[in-house]
């Protein structure tokens, strides 16, 4: 069951096959027989359910990242700093996921404040990827021939593809400013969906980047992203970034031979490893038989909040206020965070603002311009999803922060800085038995567009399911 795709497994619940509580005690066994990859931070304590008959996600067990606000457990972000707190509401896209049904089974684990590439910055420890681990487990019908090898998750929604990826829920909320969602989809061999800036509510989302961050959804297929994203989508009076748009239907019967696909040569770079470049290459292979057209193409920090007097622990000093301040930051925050609280800080001091600040933006339009320009001569572009498959854990860590997203945001970024939908879908294993993908990007609320080609070319390429063996 834990192996089947949202629609199957509502039918089964609608048939009473299977009963949502006992579902949810599957899960939480599965989360548990898991455990030691670290993907949760905490997990329900009991079952609470609302009826939604009319919902495919009515019985549906989903798992969040810990940076959604949640009023039955504790949103940490995976530090110190918010450690116990448990906010008085529900971000909205939990709020809508509760209203179709859904059964939060838990937190995900994430870096810290969402600052991060790998999921190796929370104070709860590392997210272990699924896929090299010494767990037992088949890729599709086979046992790994290699022997484990400790790979990163990717981030910093590494944990909400963890839970994915092993069969704990059938969903999970991750969040994405450059790659968030995208990234650890890719190194996990599950899809990851980055919407339309503006078309899923941010209330209750706590920031990273305000104007980039998206709701992100991680699933086992993209059907079932169809399905999370006609939930959480739409128009919130909370969010006035928020706009209405349409529910998507994917064509199943759709072939691609009228779609312009695009090469962005400028995603090539040397870091790329040679089996991504294949893997790229397999993809566009796969669309221009389809009769698709493939051709080249060119295309203030948050954390000022995070003082310890509004919300979050504070450090007990009787001094001055900007002592305790830099005290509860420093006992708090780990130094990534603090690092990126002054790099923010000194962009946004005002002998910096127009050296820096403003120039960024213009950069940022610029961007914005060149996308706008190259829908004019494509529907969609295909790009890698990352540079290389899931790093080795111990050879990561040896980057620092900055470091390792700069390398594993590569090809993710821009499309949060246009605001254009994104997604990544599983294609190949790697000599070493790891997942490798390709990302897809689309013009502003195509959507359905998006969703439909990647429904496609996911049945072209049958990636093999992984599964956990009892």
């Amino acid at each position: 069951m834990l192996s089947l795709g949202i629609k199957e497994v509502s039918n089964s619940l609608r048939n009473n096959v299977v009963k949502p509580k006992e579902l949810y005690e599957e899960c939480l066994k599965r989360a548990a027989l898991v455990n030691r990859l670290n993907a949760f931070i905490s997990l329900s304590k009991g079952f609470v359910h609302i009826e939604n008959d009319n919902s495919l996600l009515n019985g549906i067990p989903v798992a969040v990242k810990d940076n959604f606000c949640t009023t039955n457990f504790k949103t940490t972000c995976g530090s110190k700093m918010l450690q116990d707190f448990v906010p008085p509401y529900n971000a909205t896209v939990v709020e809508k996921l509760l209203d179709a049904g859904s059964i939060i089974l838990g937190k995900c684990n994430l870096d810290e404040f969402a600052m991060g590439a790998g999921t190796v910055d929370s104070i709860y420890g590392p997210t272990r990827n699924v896929w090299g681990s010494d767990l037992k487990y088949s890729i599709g019908d086979k046992l790994p021939l290699k022997k484990p090898c400790l790979r990163i998750a990717g981030g910093s929604s590494g944990g909400s593809a963890v839970a994915v990826a092993t069969g704990a829920c059938f969903a999970a909320l991750g969040s994405d400013s450059g790659g968030s969602t995208r990234n650890p989809a890719s190194f996990c061999g599950i899809v990851g969906f980055k919407p339309t800036y503006s078309s899923v509510s941010r209330h209750g989302l706590i920031p990273l980047v305000n104007s980039m961050d998206v709701p992100g959804i991680l699933t086992k297929n993209v059907e079932d992203s169809s399905f999370v994203y006609n939930t959480i989508c739409g128009l919130d009076p909370k969010d006035s970034t928020t706009v209405n748009v349409n529910k998507i239907t994917l064509n199943k019967d759709f072939n691609c031979r009228k779609l312009k696909i695009g090469i962005p040569k400028e995603y090539y770079c040397k870091n790329m490893s040679a089996e991504v470049v294949e893997t790229w290459r397999y993809a566009e292979k796969i669309l221009e038989e389809g009769g698709a057209t493939v051709k080249s193409c060119e295309v203030a920090s948050n954390m000022a909040r995070y003082d310890g007097l509004r919300y979050g622990q504070r450090a007990e000093v009787e001094h001055s206020t900007n002592q305790m301040y830099s005290e509860t930051r420093s006992k708090n925050l780990n130094s990534v965070v603090r690092g990126r609280i002054l790099a923010g800080n000194y962009f946004l001091l005002q002998k910096n603002y127009h050296k820096y600040f403003i120039q960024a933006l213009k950069l940022r339009q610029l961007i914005c311009e060149d996308f706008k320009r190259v829908w004019d001569e494509v529907d969609i572009l295909l790009t890698p999803t990352t540079l290389t498959e899931a790093p080795i854990f111990d050879e990561f860590i040896k980057f620092d922060n900055r470091e390792q997203c700069a390398l594993n945001d590569y090809c993710t970024q821009s499309a949060n800085m246009s605001g254009c939908p994104a997604i990544s879908i599983p294609v190949r294993i790697s000599k070493n038995e790891m997942p490798l993908s390709v990302q897809l990007m689309a013009p502003n609320y195509k959507e359905e567009s998006l969703l439909t080609l990647a429904y496609w070319i996911e049945k072209e390429v049958q990636f093999p399911l992984l599964r956990i063996l009892q």
